[in-house]
């Protein structure tokens, strides 16, 4: 642990680094995986099992908290870490993508954007200022610049426009999060799919001396060559010494191509999401556990796994449990599906440091591509 947020940059392999975000509240081994918590809550899980998957950090999400219980309620109760009981670092999101995605937008200006709550129909103002306010509040140890995501497709216009706000605002943002000793701001580089405007966003970032940056404005429906083209034309622009982090991705195939470019923090939903409807991702590729297949199957999605919902529970019982509409089933494979991502997490780390990631990345896609048909 570290007084101070520092990034090491421990070794590369091609394109792929093994570093350490080392800070007061503990050490993230990247590339990390972090779980979404967006409520306070890593859907069906206890933080307890998220801790023992290999999260070093979770996520929560300034929009939603912002809304319920509210910034200031969570601030009167000791902070998010003590409230949901998860002494290890935060790191929050602006709000910005929710703002945009979720809410009945109503105005978007300089200042900010006001919006009606979809909770309880609520009027509200988002500030740059006013989102790194409720991030303090919430007591994060990694926070987000408050940007403008643009859903793609988008004309080059539009698209250019949402970038110098999101920089604009990045500026505001790094004045109210100031000097926090220990903790740090991330910018977030937008551009959509126009190369020019992702390098344009990427340099000026840059300029600003930021702790941290983010990918962000991908995987928001365009396809995967393309988040991969901007992510080639966009990591040679940043800092080699700071953490860089792509929002809201992905599948494993992306994490893995996206490693191999140089990124070292993910999130998403997906592993969650997943579960809840029944499908898990395996070293073996995805089984959809609805399936008739499953339905006298004793095998266990993975009995090498060290995570009991993969290795001690049948295909057969998680095939009942999801026909059957039982909460237990999408915990159970929630719990395998954050076990499995940690587990690739920890797999790239080691082959990075062993200089073979990209044998490492070969062998797991022809493992996903031979299917689970048939025990290993």
């Amino acid at each position: 642990m570290s007084e101070s947020f520092q990034f090491q940059l421990k070794k590369t392999d091609g394109g792929a680094r093994l570093g350490e975000v080392s800070m007061p509240r503990g050490t993230i081994r990247t590339p990390a995986f972090m779980p979404v918590g967006t409520v306070g809550t890593v859907k069906a899980m206890y933080l307890d099992q998220v801790r023992e998957t290999g999260a070093d950090i979770i996520l929560g999400n300034t929009y939603h908290l912002m809304l319920r219980p509210t910034a200031e309620r969570v601030a009167r109760l000791g902070g998010l870490h003590e409230l949901i009981r998860w002494p290890h670092p935060i790191l929050t999101d602006s709000g910005g993508f929710q703002v945009m995605s979720l809410s009945g937008l109503r105005k978007l200006d300089e200042k900010g954007v006001t919006f009606k709550s979809h909770v309880d129909g609520s009027m509200h103002h988002m500030s740059p200022e006013r989102s790194i306010e409720i991030q303090g509040l919430l007591g994060s140890d990694i926070q987000m610049q408050l940007d403008e995501c643009v859903a793609l497709p988008a004309t080059p216009k539009e698209i250019e426009r949402a970038m110098e706000l999101s920089l604009r605002w990045a500026e505001r943002c790094k004045v109210a999060f100031g000097d926090q000793p220990g903790k740090a701001m991330f910018g977030i580089v937008q551009g959509g799919d126009v190369p020019e405007l992702r390098v344009r966003s990427a340099r000026a970032l840059t300029e600003m001396g930021l702790k941290g940056y983010a990918v962000g404005g991908l995987a928001v429906g365009e396809p995967q060559d393309v988040m991969l083209r901007m992510l080639d034309l966009t990591l040679p622009e940043l800092p080699t010494d700071k953490p860089r982090y792509l929002m809201g991705v992905g599948t494993p195939d992306d994490i893995l191509k996206s490693v191999a470019r140089g990124i070292d923090m993910f999130d998403c939903v997906m592993p969650t999401r997943s579960g809840r409807h029944g499908l898990a991702f395996t070293r073996r590729g995805k089984v959809n556990i609805r399936n008739a297949r499953h339905a006298e199957d004793m095998r266990p999605l993975d009995e090498q796994s060290n995570c009991p919902a993969s290795r001690d529970y049948s295909r057969a019982y998680l095939h009942h449990l999801v026909r059957a509409n039982e909460a237990l089933g999408g915990m159970l494979l929630s719990w395998h599906n954050l076990a499995y991502y940690q587990e690739l997490m920890q797999g790239i780390r080691q082959a990075i440091a062993e200089g073979r990631f990209a044998d490492f990345m070969a062998e797991t896609q022809e493992s996903w591509a031979r299917g689970d048909l048939e025990p290993a």
